[in-house]
């Protein structure tokens, strides 16, 4: 069993919010996740949701700014989040840029040197901390979900599709529906997986599905006022492809709100409820 240290423990509605550390044997660093546990913890195992964050934010960032505890503790959810990259890994540059290396793993194995080494964030989820959650807190590995926002809105989607069976709920705020089309992904794809573009379809929404890969129901939130609709996001490309797939998509946009922390809280409660209907 992996052993964890816990770095803090904090009383929250009337659950735990934990943080802690332990030594990744797939990533080949130290990993830090967290772990909201709600009151329901105590008598029982419950559902999961894995959330998936994005851009420079780490493990803290989802659990500090978006409010989800109050309603994970009376939907009965626990809330798992990650960082967002290894960390300190001793690549030459991997902080030279805010998207791309520390803070920005794009939650996938990367298959090129020097990244290949560390930079494996979809074993990370799918095996090893999945596991650390299902055999160290009172997880219910049958009741596993799935969501993020911006970089990784583009995780949950895409390992919704690749893993359907560990993950049997997903939704995402201001996913990167197209990352093949937009510089951010481009930018980490070429890096990360190599020139080829057919090598990038993988780990890109809109090639899974039209591929043939598919999940029960798809809930995403987008703001019209994001400053990266536009040039990085790409929402209507996910429409387009569900449509072709006839994949059931709900696509809610919202007038004012923006790519921010407001915008996830503000509908945050929504996405729990939606998570804890199709989880039973």
């Amino acid at each position: 069993m992996t052993a964890l240290e816990t770095r803090s423990l904090h009383h929250c509605f009337g659950g735990i919010q934990g943080y802690y550390q332990h030594p990744s044997t797939v990533i080949g660093l130290p990993m830090r996740f967290s772990v909201y546990q709600p009151p329901q913890a105590k008598d029982h195992a419950v559902p999961v949701l894995f959330f998936l964050a994005g851009l420079t934010c780490t493990e803290e960032t989802f659990m500090i700014k978006a409010g989800a505890q109050r309603y994970a503790a009376e939907l009965g959810l626990m809330l798992v989040t990650m960082d967002t990259s290894p960390r300190q890994t001793g690549i030459p540059g991997e902080t030279d840029a805010w998207d791309f290396g520390a803070g920005a793993g794009f939650y996938l194995d990367a298959t090129q040197t020097p990244w290949s080494k560390h930079y494996r964030m979809e074993s990370y989820i799918t095996q090893e901390l999945r596991n650390i959650i299902i055999e160290q807190f009172p997880a219910d590995p049958n009741r596993i979900g799935i969501f993020g926002h911006s970089m990784g809105g583009h995780g949950a989607l895409t390992l919704a599709l690749r893993y359907p069976d560990l993950f049997h709920s997903v939704s995402a705020f201001a996913p990167i529906c197209a990352p093949i089309r937009c510089p951010w992904g481009q930018k980490a794809f070429s890096h990360y997986l190599g020139e080829n573009p057919q090598d990038w379809q993988p780990y890109d929404t809109t090639a899974l599905l039209q591929a043939g890969h598919r999940i029960p129901n798809l809930l995403v939130d987008q703001g019209f006022n994001d400053q990266f609709l536009t040039t990085q996001l790409f929402p209507e490309a996910l429409e387009q492809a569900c449509d072709a797939a006839g994949q059931q998509l709900t696509l809610r946009y919202h007038q004012g709100y923006d790519h921010s922390y407001y915008f996830i809280s503000t509908f945050v409660g929504e996405h729990l409820q939606y998570h804890r209907a199709q989880l039973g």
